[in-house]
């Protein structure tokens, strides 16, 4: 049973005073703190939400887990399809067992019509022909609405996370900072954008999760150069296995029904660059579809393989 627990709310100085106001949120444990428009130079402002477990305490370090699509993960009553990955639920319930470390979740809310813009690997995408390019961005969803309302803009967007966003939430908050103690996750366009922030940031991030990454990129298969561009770069930048942790899965249903064959790319991609199963795992989960709830179902393996005791 979920209780009704008040946000606690920050103001921030980051780039003038920011203005927030009071919600509840439906949480099964901990609390929440939410910057309602927080600031930034190189995308435009967003909520953000940092969960707190239980006991939370300024005596104690905790380690950090960014993650995408901050809008999904507490609270289904306000979601647009009224589910949630149960985030509160599964970490504070793996604290409580002792099977993690102690952490926090910073919540980054997607930017709406720009979340594909945002999410879309910055470098793979410079990487395809000029024609490639309009292509791609001409895109139609199954549904026939564009794929991309804006350039593509994952690199501010990942500039926002690490030169604004981390510094904020490392001084506010009762942090562990290094490389050892940060992480990011996100699932189908936001498990890109996770492998391309550890691969474009590996001092700053040591592990990663994409559940459901969405390869393609766009939604067909069918003369798509996108996977090849992303296998690529992959080659090219993925971080030291000595240093980093990197979780990938997939379903067979929906969207993810097109996944296996270009996660197979990948993975042989990863064993090629010296990972074992030691600092990486790829998971097939048959007949889970491309959904908050299948991520919910789920969610425990990433936050264990990370953030393990």
């Amino acid at each position: 049973m979920k209780f009704c627990g008040k946000i606690a709310l920050v103001a921030l100085m980051t780039a003038g005073p920011i203005a927030a106001s009071t919600q509840d949120l439906h949480l099964a444990s901990g609390r929440v703190v939410r910057t309602d428009s927080f600031p930034s130079r190189f995308v435009k402002p967003r909520k953000v939400d940092v969960w707190l477990p239980d006991g939370y305490s300024s005596a104690k370090k905790y380690a950090v887990l960014y993650m995408h699509d901050g809008q999904m993960l507490f609270d289904s009553t306000g979601t647009w399809n009224h589910k949630e990955w149960r985030v509160d639920e599964t970490a504070g319930r793996l604290m409580r067992d002792k099977k993690v470390r102690d952490f926090i979740v910073v919540g980054v809310h997607n930017g709406g019509l720009l979340r594909h813009s945002e999410y879309f690997p910055e470098e793979p995408f410079e990487s395809l022909s000029g024609t490639e390019q309009d292509s791609v961005m001409k895109a139609k969803r199954p549904e026939k609405k564009p794929v991309f309302y804006d350039t593509v803009q994952s690199d501010e967007y990942l500039k926002f996370i690490v030169t604004e966003l981390k510094p904020y939430v490392d001084s506010i908050f009762s942090t562990s900072p290094e490389r050892g103690n940060t992480f990011i996750a996100g699932s189908s366009m936001g498990g890109l954008i996770s492998l391309y922030a550890i691969c474009q940031y590996p001092e700053v991030f040591g592990g990663a999760a994409c559940l459901s990454t969405h390869w393609t990129g766009i939604f067909t298969t069918v003369d798509n150069p996108i996977p090849a561009k992303f296998m690529k770069y992959l080659r090219h930048h993925i971080p030291d296995p000595e240093s980093h942790k990197i979780y990938f899965d997939y379903g067979t249903e929906g969207l993810d029904s097109m996944y296996k064959p270009y996660q197979e790319q990948a993975d042989r991609i990863m064993e090629k660059k010296g990972y074992t199963s030691a600092n990486w795992i790829t998971k097939e989960f048959p007949g889970e579809n491309h959904s908050e709830n299948a991520w919910a179902k789920r969610l425990e393996l990433p936050l264990l393989f990370l953030l393990g005791n």
